[in-house]
């Protein structure tokens, strides 16, 4: 078993991630199914075999790894696709997940982002972010964003990311981008750099501990446009993890200035579709005085209701809205809509 083989074939059976377990064949995920791209299982010493030839690739050692128990990095395949890595110890062996990031930058019309997400470029400072589970696409819409922020004006957009997934090209902004660990220890520390380094846009690839969630905060206070990353389901939710993410003695501080900077959620699930394939569900909150108000005084609990009315007048997307609208037009069966849904029993009344 090659490395380089296994992924041409995830790549030629559309897969979006393939695993490489001992015990088990290499296994890849293909619209959102998990199928076979070797014959025999592996063994310890296989996986192992093929996790070294991926560091070779990548010119990479492996201290990260030993130090850790896992390691993150990313590489490409001449003229075939990146692949963000990550190798972790599992059991006393050796284990990976690659995840497929294709040459270029995306399209969003043919991911089916909405306008209402990109037109939210628009604008000039304050914090945008992007929520959902592992594997939603949180990636994929922030590299959207970034890349009509540098085709439509002039500035200095840095990227911070752990690893770097899309490579942009300069446009009509100049682009850094700052991997972690590699040009920078941490997250947090690449961003407090990176206030230094004159930007007008920051990407941060997750926020990951609070260190980071004040820091991106006072860069959003001072002026600039940061978008960002949180593995939470929901935009309500979402001001929540952050603020839960602070001491208590720090939160009505936090909920503040968070309710001053925070110009908007966007939430995102995959659906499986109807045929095979899956589906992108969004939720957008885009950040008016009422939404402003309930944060500040700690009332998160009634946004998702400022949601709804407002997707009503088209300034911002209700998750539930979004799969009951699919799920009438037949792209996505009633039980996934019922499933994936923040309020399933309204939901099933409105079916």
């Amino acid at each position: 078993m090659e490395l380089m083989q296994l992924l041409k074939k995830t790549l030629e059976l559309d897969g979006s991630d393939m695993f490489i377990v001992p015990g088990s064949p290499v296994m890849a995920k293909v619209h959102g199914a998990i199928q076979p791209v070797s014959e025999e299982r592996t063994l310890p010493a296989d996986t192992e075999a093929l996790i070294d030839s991926a560091y070779a690739m990548c010119r990479r050692d492996k201290k990260m790894l030993e130090e850790n128990g896992d390691d993150d990095f990313s590489f490409s395949m001449e003229h075939m696709s990146r692949f963000r890595c990550n190798v972790y110890q599992q059991r006393g062996t050796l284990a990976a997940t690659f995840r497929v990031v294709a040459f270029g930058l995306p399209d969003p019309k043919k991911l089916l982002i909405p306008d209402l997400v990109m037109d939210l470029t628009s604008m000039k400072s304050g914090m945008i972010l992007v929520t959902g589970p592992a594997g939603s696409g949180k990636s994929t819409t922030l590299a959207c964003m970034i890349d009509k922020i540098n085709q439509t004006r002039g500035g200095h957009i840095i990227t911070i990311e752990d690893p770097i997934e899309y490579l942009h090209s300069h446009k009509k902004s100049l682009v850094s981008q700052r991997e972690v660990p590699n040009d920078a220890p941490t997250f947090a520390r690449a961003l407090r750099g990176a206030l230094r380094q004159a930007p007008d846009v920051i990407l941060l690839g997750e926020m990951r501990d609070h260190e980071t969630m004040q820091t991106a905060i006072t860069a959003a206070e001072t002026g600039h446009l940061l978008l960002s990353s949180l593995h939470t389901v929901g935009c309500a939710k979402t001001v929540d993890r952050i603020i839960d993410a602070f001491p208590p003695n720090q939160q009505q501080q936090v909920r503040v200035q968070l309710s001053m900077v925070l110009r908007a959620v966007i939430s995102q699930r995959l659906v499986p579709k109807v045929g095979g394939g899956q589906v992108p569900v969004f939720e957008v909150m885009t950040i008016n005085a009422a939404v402003q108000n309930m944060i500040r005084d700690g009332k998160t609990h009634q946004i998702d209701n400022v949601i709804y009315s407002g997707a009503a007048g088209k300034e911002m997307l209700s998750m539930d809205n979004e799969l009951f609208r699919l799920c009438k037009a037949g792209e996505i069966t009633r039980e996934n809509a019922i499933l994936y849904a923040a309020n399933p029993d309204m939901l099933k009344k409105r079916l």
